[in-house]
């Protein structure tokens, strides 16, 4: 789990937001505590709390007195919208800024991935009549 290049405290919000995302920690849920987090990573309980205060600020995680941090309805949508604009700002930007200098259009773009995506077998994800989920 230790990624030197970034700090603790955002990879214990990328872990929690990974569980949310791939639904073992769903939608109004208990999340972990601080202290589960940190006796479980074995980091100071002070670094647990940032990397969830960071997730309360996005409106992923609520406080609930008392009672604990809870997954906020919406949560998933939320962190997927989120994925979703830094993919593109990472991959898609750059790869349409690269085959506009290359002459390609979009079509030709959208072609080249298709190939690609039956040679690694990932029609699905491109078929628009396969089922969303």
């Amino acid at each position: 789990m230790i990624d030197d290049a970034k700090p603790l405290f955002t990879q214990i919000a990328e872990k929690v937001e990974d569980s949310i995302l791939n639904g073992t920690l769903p939608e109004l849920s208990r999340a972990p505590s601080t202290n589960e987090l940190a006796g479980f990573y074995s980091i100071n309980p002070a670094t647990a709390a940032k990397g969830i205060n960071q997730l309360v600020s996005k409106g992923v995680l609520e406080k609930r007195r008392g009672i604990g941090m809870f997954v906020t309805e919406g949560a998933r949508a939320l962190l997927i919208n989120e994925h979703r604009t830094t993919f593109s700002d990472n991959f898609i930007t750059p790869l349409l800024a690269e085959a506009n200098r290359l002459g390609l259009g979009s079509r030709d773009v959208i072609a080249l991935i298709e190939e690609r995506s039956q040679e690694l077998h990932l029609t699905t994800a491109l078929d628009p009549t396969a089922a969303k989920g």
